[in-house]
């Protein structure tokens, strides 16, 4: 397809150079939009053959009102704001860019696993206030043979796994979908009411969905040990907020680390946010330089393959 349009609903970043380049080398043009609701996408999106989406809503409603859209790409891995099926019904291919952070989100998991294992943002903030004595962050354990749970076993909790098994831990996993490859030789497949009950450590690497919303609630965040530590660097959604204050408050568990959340950013008086034992970074593990380039080529390059009739290299639904 020539002279094709592409829109991007909506982006947040500074620059979609990339993107344009991208586009203009394939003889498209490219519409750059702000859409925040439903109308909006309607509005303004009408008429394009594509679309690149970040946070706007494409709901049933929106997709039966775009008639010359084959093919959406969402900017990275969750695609939680897109109807499938309707877009299925419809005829419109979704992808998404699954494998553009890897690293960097299960480097920013790692990271937040030390800080939390190690106490150091705890003891940093201590010593800015003038105090200078490592007994506030007792105890501290040794970290080597500790039981790290992943929750979800696709690219990201595969490379965290590998990441942690390299630095000491036994890692323990699980997943609901059964169409993923088998773990990791050092990866020990579990039940999830076994990785809750085993784990000094768990990290949530699995997409939202309806069987993953809150899939951290109050039941399980019971389950875990007293000394554990909870992860989150895949949606906000997947772990109630509210039962994960009350695990805070009441020491169901020791602490928590959060890089997403159910709002964000989050309420002034979202009570996580006040807690010492929370650990919240603003929903940017799976950024660095290289990974944020990438992901906008790849977005891309996605619309324009299947837009010239190639077979899509990330489709999220089959036609």
């Amino acid at each position: 397809m020539n002279n094709f349009t592409i829109g991007i609903t909506d982006c947040d970043h500074p620059s979609v150079e990339i993107e344009r380049h991208v586009i203009d080398g394939a003889s498209g043009q490219m519409v750059l939009h702000q859409c925040k609701t439903e109308a909006d996408v309607i509005r303004e999106c009408w008429d394009a053959d594509g679309l690149l989406n970040q946070y706007a809503p494409l709901t049933r409603n929106v997709l039966s009102q775009l008639p010359r859209c084959k093919v959406i790409v969402r900017y990275g891995v969750g695609v939680n704001n897109v109807d499938i099926q309707a877009a299925t019904d419809y005829g419109i291919q979704i992808c998404n860019v699954p494998d553009y952070g890897v690293d960097e989100v299960s480097d920013h998991a790692l990271a937040l696993l030390y800080t939390l294992a190690r106490k150091t943002l705890l003891l940093g903030n201590a010593v800015r206030r003038g105090e200078w004595e490592f007994s506030i962050s007792r105890p501290i354990l040794r970290l080597r043979g500790q039981t790290v749970g992943v929750v979800g076993l696709g690219r990201i909790g595969r490379a965290f796994a590998e990441k942690a098994h390299g630095a000491g831990f036994k890692v323990i996993g699980c997943d609901h979908r059964e169409d993923l490859p088998d773990p990791q030789p050092f990866v020990e497949r579990v039940s999830f009411a076994a990785l809750l009950e085993r784990s000094d450590f768990v990290s949530i690497h699995c997409p939202l969905t309806e069987a993953t919303k809150y899939l951290f609630a109050e039941s399980q965040l019971r389950a875990m040990k007293p000394s554990a530590y909870l992860i989150n660097t895949a949606r906000g959604s997947i772990v109630h907020e509210g039962a994960l204050d009350r695990a805070l408050t009441e020491g169901w568990i020791a602490g928590a680390a959060l890089d997403v959340m159910e709002l964000e950013p989050p309420a002034p008086d979202n009570p996580l946010v006040k807690h010492e034992s929370c650990i919240l970074t603003p929903h940017v593990a799976w950024y660095s330089e290289q990974a944020f380039d990438e992901l906008k080529r790849k977005a891309a390059e996605e619309a324009i393959r299947v837009l010239s009739g190639q077979e899509p290299r990330y489709p999220v639904n089959q036609l």
